[in-house]
């Protein structure tokens, strides 16, 4: 199958089964300039689906690397009106956001002070994003193409061929029909996420090699997984692949050590064996082999950002997981194994307008870091203080 057979079948996947884009809708696609080949076929399958208007937004991190080497200091971080003005529009229109995730050169950012990159991402456009997914307001998907450098990170060589028959079954291109599979696919995670809220966790405990940390749920907590549905009736899948369910913890709840089990992609630069320390909720401590000063940056950039906004759980029944590959692309790593975020939370993940008021966290960061895998126990404590099974050996002990 040649690459460009490949794109237009990635793109109708996106489009239908991703964003569900709907007839009259307007549609923006997002991602870096090197990304064009699948963001123009993304477009013709939009249009085929029936979108009033697809527009891009095209990233050239070279731009990111220039205000950081050359632009002022107070700079960065800022937000353009014109990407807020967008952001608007999406909202009144109720359009559709296409994202293409992963940078072309994943370590183009990595030899610039690092507190600086972790500062670099617009954080007004962040916190409204932030809002615009929590309160449901857009259809929306996050997509990755395969190219050359990621290709050399998860092989050690510009593999695209391997990496393509590799992101084929990870998306369930690989299957005959697989729009119907990922009807199947989705039912499922909806079933384990119905099955977690029923339990009203207070509390999830993790433990393995560098891990002993325990996070508080709140009351009217609410798990969610597979497929979205918007304010306005629209069901979408946020992430190709999704292979998670999560929730929003109580922030003002977390304590102990953990260690990050796959390598963070972070702002152009690549953070390796990351490690937090949690007091009260709040990270007060990180260390990594590389690329600790970003993760300081970014948490530095906002006051809540310390804090967690999500809990996820993923089980070895992932078809990500199942290739045994390290993808270093968080789409793919954290539909691979289960997973945690600092920063903002999510509101449909609570319940209750108080429990939102007393312990949702609000940030204009959210990043999401792998913590589990085979040797990663997870238990879950009831209301009634006993300890149950959740997570052994990459199986889920609850149904």
């Amino acid at each position: 199958m040649d690459e460009s057979d490949r794109l237009r079948r990635l793109a109708d996947l996106t489009v239908k089964v991703g964003a569900n884009v709907q007839p009259g809708q307007l549609v923006v696609v997002n991602g870096v300039v090197e990304f064009a080949p699948l963001m123009r076929e993304i477009a013709r399958s939009a249009y085929r689906a029936g979108a009033r208007s697809v527009q891009p937004a095209y990233i050239d991190r070279h731009f990111t690397r220039a205000a950081i080497e050359l632009g002022p200091e107070t700079s960065l971080g800022e937000s353009m009106p014109w990407d807020l003005a967008l952001q608007d529009t999406l909202e009144r229109e109720r359009g559709c956001l296409i994202r293409i995730d992963g940078d072309y050169e994943p370590e183009l950012l990595s030899d610039l002070p690092g507190a600086l990159v972790g500062r670099s991402a617009a954080r007004e456009f962040r916190a409204r994003w932030g809002q615009l997914v929590g309160d449901r307001l857009i259809n929306w998907v996050i997509v990755s193409c395969p190219n050359p450098e990621w290709a050399r990170q998860v092989f050690g060589r510009p593999d695209v061929e391997a990496l393509w028959q590799a992101v084929e079954k990870a998306v369930r291109l690989d299957r005959a029909d697989p729009v119907a599979e990922w009807r199947i696919h989705l039912a499922r995670l909806r079933d384990i996420a119905t099955a977690l809220t029923e339990r009203h966790f207070d509390s999830l405990r993790y433990r393995g090699p560098g891990t002993d940390f325990t996070v508080g749920l709140l009351p009217s907590s609410i798990w969610d997984g597979g497929d979205i549905v918007t304010a306005y009736g629209v069901p979408h899948a946020a992430n190709l692949p999704t292979e998670e369910v999560y929730t929003s913890p109580d922030c003002r709840r977390a304590e102990g050590r953990l260690r990050s089990t796959r390598p963070l992609q972070l702002v152009g630069t690549v953070v390796r064996d990351l490690e937090f320390e949690l007091h009260e909720g709040r990270i007060v401590k990180v260390s990594a082999s590389v690329g600790a000063d970003a993760v300081r940056g970014q948490l530095a950039s906002d006051p809540n950002a310390t804090r967690l906004g999500e809990v996820s759980l993923v089980d070895g029944s992932s078809e990500v997981g199942k290739l045994g590959l390290t993808f270093s692309n968080t789409l793919f790593d954290e539909n691979a194994t289960s997973h945690a975020a600092y920063g903002n939370g999510f509101t449909f993940c609570v319940g209750d307008e108080a429990d939102r008021n007393a312990g949702l966290n609000e940030s204009a960061v959210h990043t999401d870091f792998m913590i589990g895998g085979p040797d990663v126990e997870i238990d879950g404590r009831e209301r009634t203080g006993t300890w149950v099974p959740v997570l052994r050996h990459n199986e889920f002990q609850i149904a």
